[in-house]
């Protein structure tokens, strides 16, 4: 049996199974994707290239409602979330076409002696992209469309639970006019992708997920002299100093809490609380995250269920595994099948598990803290370093929080405001590189200098 299948973890109902790669497969996608860049990407210009990235943004829009349903089906995310993400993915892809020249341009140098020097900016190879289940199209269009541009050939390697949407993407890069190579998708095992990167012909890898598999990739990536590009897990602090409406601060939080039924790497986890608004807040936070309404992905509901039963197991571990330790379960905490109810605890401390794990799903821990400076020790007290929100009325307060917060990105006074011309990505734990924005292009690019003399 493969490990590729598409199971509804709403009704555990399994709709198809998708045969694994074979050893000869793999090695033709390599070969595909090394002859498309020797050939293609030689051969055609960063204009071309964006021409046809941006053909794949028209067809994500034309198959709206089909892409949609897919990762419904796959991982359980409300329709209106994977509506939602297919269009975003949309946006980065036409991002990236639209701004080839800002990217893909020589870059003049002042020099010290006579003649010119300029930064050439070009591909290095083919890349294989190691995608999450939680974002099925987004996650893969801020790597795939700014490097197609560029002209290094993608080889994908999805989660073993996105074999449609895996099987979609690339029918809609062949669709748009892409030749044979410059994007393959594979059903490839984790040893599978082990013989990628170790190949010669496969100039880097990028990695959305787990710490553990981070680490493992980038072990091996070392290894094989391969530029790795990490965005992994987070832990991210929602700081709440003051605030002239707590309801408004409190129905923001909520909804980035919740966001993908709770299964965002940048959603925020940890809730840091001034004194003077901490029982107000939990109060409030409390009772939202109990009024929360779960169903089916294909039903009207505000969130869905994890994106599998085991999934669903291991939050229920960690929350259990709190209340064992003494923090409180002001509500949630019940799991059935792959459903969990939005879950708020309290009371947590340093010597607890849960202190310094990170709840991928609808939970939520609350701190209180007596001062500006509190907050920020406790927000840097993790390993992760992705995203964190600060909440204040006092710009000169925010803009030093924003400064003392150990985080690749700060977002003040609003959650969810992610957008294709902002770089995604993290410190610490949380992850080495950058994506979306113009930074991400930057990631696997030839910055090749040429000096020539007057």
């Amino acid at each position: 049996m493969s490990g590729y299948a598409v199971t509804n973890p709403s009704t555990g109902e399994v709709h198809a199974e998708y045969p694994t790669a074979t050893d000869a497969e793999i090695d033709s996608a390599i070969a595909a994707a090394d002859s498309a860049y020797r050939t293609w990407a030689r051969q055609t210009s960063p204009e071309e290239r964006a021409a046809l990235v941006r053909r794949v943004a028209e067809l994500h829009r034309e198959r709206l409602d089909d892409l949609a349903a897919i990762i419904v089906r796959e991982m359980g995310k409300p329709l209106s979330h994977a509506t939602g993400e297919v269009e975003f993915a949309a946006d980065i892809t036409e991002y990236y076409a639209d701004n080839w020249e800002k990217f893909t341009g020589d870059t003049p140098l002042e020099i010290l002696g006579e003649g010119t020097a300029v930064i050439n900016r070009g591909p290095i190879g083919p890349l294989l992209g190691i995608m999450p289940w939680n974002f099925p199209y987004y996650q893969l269009a801020r790597f795939a469309a700014p490097n197609l541009v560029l002209g290094n050939p993608i080889i994908l390697k999805h989660a073993p639970q996105c074999p449609e949407s895996s099987a979609a993407i690339a029918q809609m890069y062949a669709d748009a006019g892409f030749p044979e190579g410059a994007f393959v998708n594979v059903y490839a095992t984790n040893e599978q992708a082990a013989t990628i990167i170790s190949d010669r012909r496969v100039q880097g890898v990028s990695v959305t997920g787990s710490e553990r598999a981070g680490s493992a990739v980038a072990a091996l990536a070392g290894a094989n002299l391969k530029k790795v590009a990490l965005e992994l897990g987070g832990s991210d602090p929602f700081i709440v100093l003051s605030t002239e409406d707590l309801g408004a601060v409190v129905d923001q939080a909520v909804e980035a809490r919740l966001d993908n039924s709770g299964q965002s790497c940048n959603a925020p986890k940890r809730f840091i609380v001034i004194e003077d608004l901490y029982d107000d807040f939990v109060e409030k936070f409390t009772a939202a995250m109990s009024a929360t309404t779960m169903g089916d992905g294909f039903d009207d509901c505000a969130i869905g269920p994890l994106s599998s039963v085991l999934a669903a197991e291991r939050l229920e571990e960690q929350v259990n595994g709190a209340v064992a330790q003494g923090a409180t379960l002001a509500t949630g905490g019940t799991r059935d099948g792959a459903f969990f109810t939005p879950t708020v605890l309290t009371d947590v401390t340093p010597e607890m598990d849960v202190y310094r794990q990170e709840l991928f799903g609808p939970a939520s821990t609350i701190y209180k803290v007596a001062s500006e400076q509190e907050a920020v020790d406790l927000a840097n007290g993790t390993d992760y370093g992705l995203g964190s929100y600060v909440y204040t009325t006092d710009p000169a307060q925010a803009a030093r929080v924003a400064e003392g917060v150990e985080a690749g990105m700060v977002y003040i006074n609003c959650v969810l405001a992610d957008s294709p011309e902002l770089p995604f990505g993290g410190v610490k734990r949380s992850g080495t590189s950058r994506e979306m924005g113009l930074l991400a292009a930057d990631e696997f690019v030839n910055k090749k200098l040429i000096r020539t003399a007057p």
